[in-house]
């Protein structure tokens, strides 16, 4: 009797247990709501897939999956798949939490979206006050901001007044570092505030003081004055900036007709150019700068990017090969270029789209496809500054790419031209442009100009396997409205990414 009294006991206080609801940070977190007329509903996580029926405006759906930018939801007696671009979430307001990064580089972003503007980055511990939750997606106070992070990559812990978050700029870095060729200082935090000054490329001074978006520095003629922190990329202190030259050390020129400059930037002065295989003796090393000597004794600089170092290692495209399947990436490297950044706006469609925005958002959704499939990843820029071509394809050799996807969006007089278009230079290139260029003609509904041999330097002086992709024109203005949009991007994005895994399927039959 007793044994019985017990069993039914222990039944209670489990069924109690199981039905007291759990509360998280995340309230409400897997239901979203449709803010589209109509959404269709397919059977994957892709355009490609069926359409098996349609969901309307504010519709509220019931997430039970993800896969990259798609959300699988309950779907009458079935399940379906949605583009979650179409979808919103309902915002949580989050009380005395705070997260902390679980990673490096974590992106902090303008909107609760991958497609978003990245405003900044957070190192591995850094805590920031947690201010609401929209899906997966956490809203933080940053460095006087409002950001957003992806809630994958951090932890929720609770706020305590002994462990206040910082919000400084100090978090993301002490030295401010001057990203664009010439930058106004000025006397206060304000645009209309009278000019003191000018600081140059690859600059770098100790923060002073943040206000919103504007830093204060401390000039080398010990004045103090603010500039705009978009214009500048935030870094730890460095031990030293200038490195002095060990015995004997020595560069080698990579390219023929690389320019020694006056100074360490490329906007200064070229005061020689010398070919491939030229060797010169270092005096010392200044961020991404070597300063040499020349025969005459004088001395010039060369960037570190066009040249190999006595200590380095040469440049090679062979890799012992892994054992992959088909449909996977595993065991490549794939160096994904967005086109133009920093000072290098790129074109300006006719609506007012500057290419180097749309290249980089096109480049990081290419880029979570690719790393989804077991591919390594390098972007030449995961933000808006600028880099020397020759340093994109440097980035290239150096890491052995298996294939090199330069992105960009085209540019003509005649605003009636409209299309994509697929370049590559030399015979070893034209294979992969073939497969990529078909896939990605496939997905989109642009005109088709097919693959086109191109003179440009990222394929010229690339020695591995690298294309250049066009992806519509931003003068033609309705083709501006089509292909700035996220719908495009994910299809775009979507049929390079078949291209790539086609085209390596193929190498593994050869």
């Amino acid at each position: 009797m007793i044994d019985k009294l017990m069993q039914k006991m222990t039944f209670i206080i489990i069924s109690i247990i199981l039905v007291i609801p759990v509360f998280h940070v995340y309230a409400q977190e897997n239901d979203v709501t449709v803010n589209v007329e109509s959404l269709k509903v397919r059977s994957g996580p892709g355009l490609t897939y069926n359409v098996i029926g349609t969901v309307e405006q504010d519709d509220k759906l019931t997430v039970i999956g993800k896969e990259n930018d798609w959300l699988q939801i309950n779907y009458g007696e079935t399940n379906g798949w949605v583009a979650s671009w179409y979808t919103k979430s309902e915002a949580i307001e989050i009380t005395n939490k705070q997260i902390v990064s679980k990673v490096n580089k974590l992106n902090v972003r303008k909107e609760p979206s991958l497609s978003s503007a990245v405003i900044g980055q957070l190192q591995e511990g850094n805590q920031f006050i947690a201010l609401k939750s929209e899906g997966e997606w956490i809203e933080i106070a940053f460095n006087d901001q409002k950001g957003w992070v992806h809630s994958e990559y951090v932890s929720i812990v609770d706020q305590t007044k002994e462990e206040q978050p910082k919000t400084e700029v100090t978090s993301s870095g002490d030295m401010f570092v001057v990203s664009v060729d010439i930058l106004n200082v000025r006397a206060k935090p304000d645009l209309s505030s009278r000019k003191i000054g000018q600081v140059e490329k690859n600059q770098a001074f100790e923060i002073l003081e943040k206000d919103h978006n504007w830093v204060q520095i401390k000039l080398k003629n010990g004045k103090k004055g603010w500039v705009y922190s978009f214009y500048g990329n935030f870094a730890e202190q460095p031990k030293s900036s200038v490195q002095s030259a060990t015995s004997n050390e020595s560069i080698k020129i990579l390219y023929n007709g690389t320019n020694l400059r006056s100074d360490s930037a490329t906007s200064s002065e070229v005061v020689a150019r010398v070919d491939a295989g030229e060797t010169f003796t270092v005096i010392e090393k200044i961020n991404d700068w070597y300063k040499i000597e020349l025969a005459d004794k004088t001395t010039a600089f060369v960037a570190s990017w066009v040249v190999s170092t006595n200590d380095s290692a040469p440049i090679t495209s062979e890799k012992p090969k892994e054992s992959r399947k088909k449909g996977t990436l595993n065991g490549l490297t794939l160096v994904i270029d967005a086109g133009h950044g920093g000072n290098d706006r790129g074109t300006t469609g006719a609506l007012g789209t500057d290419e180097k925005d749309i290249t980089l958002l096109t480049a990081e959704l290419l880029s979570t496809k690719l790393k989804s499939a077991g591919a390594n990843v390098i972007m030449t820029r995961e933000s808006d500054v600028y880099v020397d071509l020759r340093k994109r394809v440097s980035i290239s050799h150096q890491n052995a790419a298996d294939a090199f996807i330069s992105l960009h969006y085209d540019a003509i007089e005649n605003n009636s031209v409209r299309g994509l278009t697929t370049y590559y230079m030399y015979d070893y290139q034209k294979e992969l442009a073939s497969y990529v260029h078909k896939e990605l003609s496939d997905m989109v509904s642009l005109k088709d100009r097919g693959t086109q041999p191109g003179n440009y330097l990222i394929l010229r002086e690339n020695k591995q396997k690298a294309i250049l992709i066009e992806l519509g024109y931003l003068s033609n203005a309705n083709e501006e409205r089509q292909v700035t949009t996220e719908k495009y991007r994910e299809q775009a994005t979507h049929g390079i990414y078949n291209g790539i895994i086609n085209y390596f399927d193929d190498q593994l039959e050869k």
